[in-house]
């Protein structure tokens, strides 16, 4: 609510600075800088399959999809056990993350279908509000999906809504994204973070995923193994970070030698055995399935 309430108040006061020309023309916090896009969309649109057309298949189109869709998946592993500690949720078993996984691979074939540009997966960057709203109720989040729904078919609100200056986006963004870095640390919390291998690993997982997806975005073109498929993948991989660091994390951690008390084995098997012998149905399936 902070959050929604800090943009509403920002958002008028850059209106009212735009009506009295206190902000010149063309900058960026003027709220009719993107007036074009609500002028020129439709009030309502519903979308049907295949609305652009019947789909063609490229090889390097599907092994670009391929490499976001893996860097996807690490994520959001990490989003479930990140949302799960926040709201103080048993740890997520192995078939509700198969099961999560499973939805969001479901949710990109639908999105593929209907012709939206974008897949559907976790986002980051609700984990980070859900830190500060403290609602982890599944029917909160579904009855705002249906209304997402509906305001998806209501053009002009999405138009709206893509219309907010990029100072006020770049303002939540500065917000937002430090939430997401202390869940993702919090999620060490069952890691010894007093014994050098673990402090070495992480350190240098962040380092080396921030370090490398830098030189690749600034150095796009040195890749060239003689594919040009196999150049995209690799291009599209070393320039995630979190893909790089998550790898380097996973080897450092399977190859420096450490106990199962000190990795945070130890602890975690004890939190699942403990949900098992709950008989805890958080993750279970609805309606009593």
């Amino acid at each position: 609510m902070l959050v929604l309430l800090a943009l509403v108040v920002v958002w008028a006061v850059c209106g009212i600075l735009t009506v009295l020309d206190v902000l010149p023309a063309g900058d960026p916090a003027r709220v009719d800088v993107k007036k074009r896009i609500i002028e020129e969309t439709d009030w309502f649109r519903i979308p049907y399959p295949f609305q652009w057309g019947i789909p063609t298949v490229s090889i390097g189109a599907v092994l670009g999809m391929l490499c976001g869709v893996l860097t996807s998946t690490v994520e959001s592993i990490g989003d479930y056990y990140a949302c799960a500690s926040i709201i103080q949720a048993p740890v997520p078993p192995e078939h509700a993350m198969n099961r999560g996984i499973f939805m969001e691979g479901l949710g990109c074939v639908i999105s593929a279908i209907m012709g939206t540009g974008n897949a559907s997966t976790s986002y980051s960057h609700n984990i980070g509000t859900l830190s500060v709203t403290k609602v982890g109720s599944r029917r909160v989040i579904q009855i705002a999906g249906v209304i997402m729904v509906g305001l998806g078919l209501v053009g002009k609100a999405g138009a709206i809504f893509v219309s907010l200056p990029d100072p006020i986006l770049g303002g939540m963004f500065l917000f937002l994204f430090p939430l997401v870095m202390s869940v993702g640390i919090g999620t060490l919390s069952e890691v010894n973070l007093e014994s050098s291998r673990n402090i070495f690993i992480v350190s240098f997982s962040i380092f080396f995923g921030l370090a490398v997806s830098q030189w690749m975005n600034y150095n796009p073109g040195l890749i060239d193994t003689g594919t040009l498929e196999l150049d995209s993948l690799l291009q599209i991989l070393l320039s995630t970070g979190m893909f790089v660091a998550g790898i380097t994390a996973f080897v450092l951690d399977n190859t420096v030698s450490g106990t199962d008390e000190e990795r945070g084995l130890t602890q975690r098997q004890v939190a699942i055995a403990a949900s098992k012998l709950r008989n805890d149905t958080t993750y279970d399936l609805p309606f009593g399935m």
